[in-house]
């Protein structure tokens, strides 16, 4: 296998979480006796440019398909997190009815929705069908299709360009990173803005997130190896902001090389140092990876066989990919782990893949009272023990 950005050939084994199908594979009671598929869920870091990535044994187009269930609007806090995007980026680059916003995975309109308020035009890009027609329900003008050089040059003959191109947590998620890169130069105008947001490599490696791992997520991108990339496409970073979100999130804001009307900050500067002092572009920052993670397995593992031998009852909270990464790492299926509530009715009365744990409503928190819940979108903690 070769990397997906320098090519050069991948040795070095990140993580290896066995194998896993797919975590938003949810499944229909009808086929909890059918086989399933699992894929390798195998991570390597390249030891040129230090791109953290799968090998892409489940093609995005199974993944990404009609039925995805993760809609980003049942997030309160998500919510507000693109609120408050829209109106700081109004302000900072002073949008109006002029300019042009595009987003990438736009999802069920979550975000475009607050830039629509304000009078700003919007077009979404979003390839799964089912979230995408929320959003055209919503009056939101979306193209359901996979955004690359393709879609872009598509664009740019019918003239849509963008003063600002955003996308949040898409990033990771597209198998070939340079393509989807090298489209948003086509249809940034002169003077324009990308911004992405993505989880930080460092915080996952420092903080032993490795439930964030699933095969929707193609790379795992730390600055430094994201800076690169841009500039092998003739984009240049002049920005960065470190968020709260998922653990750890970075926003980057990008723009054509040369354009002077966006000098390049000192956070650019400040978090490449950081990054550097880490050792991020070293292997030995990511060597010991596998076996933390296996430490918290057998943690884990070892609590739930406990409360099950105490008569205890453990559900969880939130059937987010983290659960399902977690869940199938460990071997824990429904016989320890009762049920999952959450509060997406597109995911209630479906089964976790691979586990089989059922998803319920919230109500059945309320009426069981389990002795144990595990909160799965740890990320998301707050916003949960507040409900």
């Amino acid at each position: 296998m070769k990397c997906r950005f320098c090519k050069s050939e991948l040795h070095h084994v990140f993580i290896d979480l066995i194998n896993s199908p797919a975590s938003n594979s949810f499944l229909k009671e009808a086929e909890l006796n059918e086989p399933e598929v699992y894929y390798p869920l195998k991570v390597y870091t390249c030891h040129k440019c230090f791109l953290v990535q799968i090998d892409e044994y489940k093609k995005s187009g199974n993944i990404f398909n009609n039925e995805y269930v993760y809609f980003s609007s049942f997030s309160k806090s998500w919510l507000r997190h693109a609120s408050d995007y829209c109106e700081m980026m109004t302000k900072r680059f002073n949008l109006n009815r002029s300019n042009q916003v595009i987003e990438l995975a736009s999802n069920d309109g979550y975000l475009l929705q607050y830039f629509q308020q304000l009078g700003i035009p919007v077009l979404g890009i979003e390839p799964i069908l089912n979230t995408a027609t929320v959003a055209i329900e919503k009056g939101i003008d979306t193209v359901v299709d996979f955004f690359g050089t393709r879609l872009a040059h598509n664009l740019a003959q019918k003239n849509k360009f963008a003063d600002v191109l955003l996308g949040n947590n898409v990033l990771a998620h597209v198998p070939d990173i340079i393509d989807f890169v090298a489209g948003m130069k086509i249809i940034l105008k002169k003077g324009g803005v990308i911004t992405m947001e993505f989880p930080h490599l460092m915080k996952l490696v420092d903080n032993n997130q490795f439930d964030t791992i699933y095969h929707e997520h193609f790379s795992y991108l730390s600055f430094g190896t994201v800076k690169q990339i841009f500039e092998s496409q003739q984009l240049e970073l002049f920005d960065v902001e470190e968020l709260p979100t998922h653990g750890g999130s970075l926003r980057i804001f990008a723009k054509h090389q040369n354009d002077a009307a966006h000098p390049i900050t000192a956070s650019v500067t400040r978090l490449l140092l950081i990054e550097r002092q880490k050792g991020l572009d070293t292997l030995d920052y990511y060597k010991n990876f596998s076996s933390r993670a296996a430490d918290i397995k057998l943690d884990i593992v070892s609590f739930l066989v406990d409360q099950k031998r105490a008569n205890k009852k453990v559900a969880a909270y939130g059937a987010a990919a983290k659960g399902n990464t977690l869940l199938n790492y460990c071997g824990v299926k429904n016989d320890l782990v009762s049920y999952v509530a959450d509060a997406n009715p597109n995911k209630q009365q479906k089964y976790l893949p691979g586990s089989h744990v059922p998803v319920v409503n919230e109500e059945m928190l309320r009426q069981q009272k389990p002795d144990f819940v595990i909160i799965f979108p740890w990320n998301l903690q707050e916003e949960i023990t507040a409900q």
